[in-house]
């Protein structure tokens, strides 16, 4: 199973990957497929199920039907070009995609919650469908978001990791940690190296360090904005922003040595909580490995850069290529997706990933990468995803300040040995992939559980 440092880390738009980013693109891909079987429908409609159904308005997923029937894409989204065409959707009761005749689709009749049917492939389904001038069902299509961004059909679903795997020809072809430890070894190489030979093999050297770089630009830019943005964030909850006001604190605080040690905790989680505040205001994010945890590895490596002596520049590539490589390890044997295991598979997975970049740029040898990652997943084994209004606000924003703070404790932690720990990053996984099937659906993403609903004025 080879997974692409791009298929991990995309750029896209708030607040969630699997609700937002996810069913903008199956619209997208529901218009390409009307062009491609020359299907010519006078009007659209849209049903949402399980997860989708029951938080996809505090998550936008409405919002992102439309505009995704309307062509527009996750990475290119421009939010002024998006809330004009909102405004004209809902006067005209059409949707006008590029390259397309106009479809008749009205919001309010043609996008439909279902709540009392779950689609059987996954939590994440909705389906897409074109009727004829008289109401007549043309065609139709279902979809999965099936975490971090990625959407598959209902045929694909079945057969999901081979419709996932972009590894082609790779130099180093591994399905879990077990097997990408004993390739490090066996070729003396770090898990980076492994990954980049992999990704050269996939799509050229030309200019994947440039690309590579492209994704740190995107996430520091996405920190400071949150840094500089103070005010409300959308949604009901009226939620105030905090990045904002402790970085503040903390600059004023700066050179007055009587700064007890344990503050650089706030700076790391002023820059994840940075990134989710732009995340929940839906800005534009890169999946880390999904926008629920978008802040978490930003955080770790801006900590790396600015506060650790000897770090360089040159660092970034290394770290994000490590925290790929952990990250499709987990995707391939569990999941990174809320609405599947909770939230230990958002914060968790991206903790671990996180761990694992910080952990090589230190110098960690494989086997202590590992180890860092193991150790910040293992302590978010059975963490719920309990959304207050269905909203990726709390405790989804303070929960990536506490992520990155554990990343880098595990690093450090993992930094401190040799790399042989009882419990392997697999055993881990396959573990958080258990918990995740035996927890009941009201605690993965569906807003039906936990603080979600033990906050009785939201």
């Amino acid at each position: 199973m080879f997974l692409s440092i791009f298929e991990i880390f995309k750029v896209g738009v708030g607040p969630s990957s699997s609700h937002t980013m996810g069913p903008m693109t199956a619209a997208s891909m529901f218009l390409d497929t009307l062009l491609e079987h020359k299907i010519k429908p006078a009007r659209l409609g849209c049903s949402l199920h399980g997860s989708l159904a029951f938080t996809g308005t505090g998550h936008g997923t409405d919002r992102a039907v439309v505009l995704g029937l309307d062509g527009f894409q996750p990475e290119s989204f421009d939010v002024i070009a998006a809330n004009s065409a909102q405004e004209r959707i809902n006067e005209t009761r059409q949707v006008q995609p590029k390259g397309h005749p106009t479809y008749d689709f009205d919001p309010q009749r043609d996008l439909v919650f279902n709540y009392d049917l779950e689609l059987p492939g996954h939590a994440n389904g909705m389906r897409l469908y074109a009727y004829d001038a008289y109401g007549g069902l043309l065609f139709e299509e279902t979809y999965y978001s099936v975490g971090g961004g990625f959407v598959v059909t209902a045929a694909e679903m079945n057969n999901v990791e081979t419709v996932l795997d972009t590894r082609g020809s790779v130099p180093h072809p591994f399905e879990n940690a077990d097997q990408m430890m004993v390739m490090a070894t066996g070729n003396g190489k770090t898990i980076a190296q492994l990954k980049w030979e992999n990704e050269q093999a996939r799509s050229g050297p030309e200019d994947l360090r440039a690309r590579i770089e492209n994704i740190w630009d995107v996430m520091n830019n996405c920190i400071n904005a949150g840094l500089e943005t103070g005010g409300i964030l959308p949604g009901g909850l009226n939620l105030r922003r905090r990045a904002q006001n402790i970085h503040g604190q903390l600059l004023a605080e700066q050179g007055q040595n009587v700064t007890p040690p344990h503050v650089i905790n706030d700076w790391i989680a002023a820059y994840a909580m940075a990134v989710n505040e732009e995340n929940a205001a839906g800005g534009q994010v890169v999946t880390a490995p999904t926008n629920g945890a978008a802040g978490v590895i930003p955080a770790t490596i801006r900590y790396h850069l600015d506060h650790v002596p000897t770090a360089t520049a040159s660092d970034v590539v290394d770290f994000l290529l490590t925290a790929s490589a952990i990250g499709g390890i987990i995707k391939h044997n569990a999941s990174i997706s809320g609405a599947e295991v909770g939230c230990q598979g958002e914060v968790g997975s991206a903790s671990a990933m996180a761990a694992a970049g910080m952990c090589a740029v230190l110098g960690g040898t494989p086997e202590q990468v590992e180890n860092a990652a193991e150790i910040a997943l293992e302590h978010h084994l059975g963490m719920t995803c309990d959304p207050i209004k269905g909203l990726v606000q709390a405790p989804c924003i303070e929960r990536n300040g506490l992520g990155a703070i554990k990343a880098v404790s595990a690093a450090s932690l993992a930094m401190r040995g040799d790399g042989k720990h009882l419990v392997s990053l697999d055993a881990c996984i396959e573990t958080m992939r258990q918990t995740g099937l035996d927890m009941d659906s009201k605690y993965k993403e569906t807003s039906l559980g936990g603080l979600a609903v033990n906050l009785p004025a939201c």
